[in-house]
């Protein structure tokens, strides 16, 4: 058996920063979490970009939120053909073995993933799975319409359709489905400004996505979401 190299610096260095601060504060979490296992009440689907942590954006302790995260933050429509299903799976256990209360579909701006589809001169790689798997923004795009101004602007526009194609996609699972019904469980959308840090959410009866708090920092309230 090979080994590509030794364990990165970065990581050995953060795990020591971790042991001498986050974990003693939280150790007693930590024991409570193993002992009894995890009961998270919000299952949030985000994107795989580094930028764009949950756990660092809501500022999460351990065992607060389920993450999935995949490329653009996608949910794909209910079906049972196929090999794999990632977050199909993950989405099932959230739902049916953990009981979240919340599923959370949270974007970004500047998704490398999304821009990739918008533009087919600018693939993100030259494999095979990138571009299949964002073919599941192809119905939101449709729903957008014709592409009108800059790329920018349509990216913009067509990140925040791929989270309500994402809800929609959520409505497919019977499972969510029923327990949406009965009032058991709550679907949102959130948008995040990577260089801004505003945190947009999706206003249930409008649609459209407002600040999720009213009362931003000065420094912060000034800058524009992007």
């Amino acid at each position: 058996m090979t080994h590509s190299g030794p364990f990165p610096a970065r990581l050995t260095e953060g795990y020591r920063s971790f042991l001498g601060d986050r974990f003693p504060r939280e150790k007693g979490r930590y024991e409570s979490l193993a002992e009894q296992g995890q009961s998270p009440e919000i299952m949030v689907i985000g994107c795989c970009d580094s930028r764009v942590s949950p756990e660092v954006i809501f500022d999460a302790s351990p065992g607060e939120l389920f993450v999935v995260r995949n490329v653009a933050n996608l949910v794909p429509p209910y079906e049972t053909g196929g090999e794999y299903h990632g977050t199909s799976a993950a989405l099932e256990f959230a739902v049916q073995a953990l009981r979240v209360k919340h599923i959370v579909i949270l974007g970004h701006a500047r998704c490398g993933g999304v821009r990739a589809f918008a533009d087919d001169t600018a693939p993100l790689s030259p494999g095979d799975f990138i571009g299949r798997w964002m073919t599941l923004i192809a119905p939101a795009a449709e729903r957008l319409g014709p592409r009108q101004g800059s790329l920018d602007e349509y990216v913009g526009k067509l990140e925040l359709a791929a989270i309500e194609h994402s809800l929609r996609n959520l409505m497919t699972f019977p499972c969510v489905r029923i327990l949406v019904e009965r009032g058991k469980l709550q679907l949102h959308g959130a948008f995040f400004g990577v260089a801004s840090g505003v945190l947009m959410v999706r206003n249930p009866e409008t649609g459209e996505f407002e600040p999720a708090v009213a009362d931003m920092p000065e420094r912060i309230s000034t800058i524009r979401c992007g």
